[in-house]
């Protein structure tokens, strides 16, 4: 299949981060850290009912990561994986995804915690996070298991640019 497939933003998301380096990795490596989600004025309607969440999943373009890679060397390890093995942004659709916790909602304005977007990041959508679709217990979690421990204090650096 060769056909381009086309998304608009709904949104973008407003963060202290102002660069690709210094960035948490995972909202889970930052749970404090604040964002904004200003939803374009024709989205709005769409938030009905999302105050009622505590948790959203944003799915965002990564509109600063400029290669796309198949093999990287991903934050928190030092050797190459395939990169659908990992959550690095060198990737072929440059989608992201970020669990964050819902503050609140004042008009077309989100508040968040567990920012680990860029300013500026388009939003391509917000879906509720619900525990009993989205959580699994495992113990296969790849190369990621021993690595787990360094997640609070690694940050993005430039070597996804």
């Amino acid at each position: 299949m060769t056909a381009s497939i086309a998304c608009r933003p709904i949104g973008i998301v407003h963060s202290p981060h102002q660069g690709t380096t210094g960035v948490p990795i995972q909202t889970a490596g930052a749970p404090d850290s604040p964002g904004t989600l200003e939803v374009f004025a024709e989205f709005v309607p769409g938030l009905k009912d999302l105050e009622h969440f505590e948790y959203v999943i944003l799915l965002t373009h990564l509109h600063l990561c400029p290669h796309e890679r198949l093999e990287v060397v991903p934050f928190l390890d030092d050797r190459p994986h395939g990169v659908f093995a990992t959550r690095a942004p060198a990737r072929p659709n440059r989608i992201g995804l970020s669990i964050v916790r819902l503050e609140s909602i004042d008009g077309s304005m989100l508040q968040f915690r567990g920012n680990d977007m860029v300013d500026g990041t388009p939003v391509l959508d917000i879906k509720p996070y619900v525990p009993a679709f989205d959580v699994r217990t495992t113990d296969r979690i790849g190369w990621f298991g021993p690595q787990l421990v360094k997640l609070p204090t690694i940050r993005s650096d430039d070597r996804m640019g």
